[in-house]
């Protein structure tokens, strides 16, 4: 682990939420500014590879990262502003139980994405 790669695992971390390689890389040159971007994609990649980041896709545009949790949550997505909230929900809990097909097939994980507008974004007519 080089000191770039702690720095970058660290602000992720720290972050406690959703990052695109941009935002990572732009943290990043606050605190060393020889960064480069192509070692944070690459970071993000290996971090990916090691199971230390969770990849997600919210649009097609980029990339969202954040550190690998072990509490199942999901995300609200703003279309106005791109903000990402998290939330948390039995969901999995409830398909499993419920939802007959599901009885059978060993769920490992769930992602639920939901859209709409924040309140931000509705007061401001977004």
């Amino acid at each position: 682990m080089t000191r770039q790669r702690t720095l970058l695992l660290d602000l992720i971390k720290e972050a406690g939420g959703h990052l695109d390689a941009d935002e990572l890389y732009r943290r990043a040159r606050e605190k060393q500014p020889r960064v480069s971007l192509s070692t944070v994609y690459r970071a993000l990649h290996l971090f990916k590879k090691m199971g230390l980041v969770e990849e997600y896709h919210f649009d097609e545009s980029h990339h969202h990262y954040e550190a690998t949790s072990k509490k199942e949550h999901h995300h609200l997505l703003c279309l106005g502003c791109g903000r990402v909230i998290e939330f948390q929900s039995p969901l999995s809990r409830y398909v499993t139980r419920n939802v007959p097909e599901a009885r059978d097939f060993h769920i490992v994980d769930t992602e639920l994405r939901m859209t709409g507008y924040c309140s931000n974004c509705r007061k401001t007519g977004q």
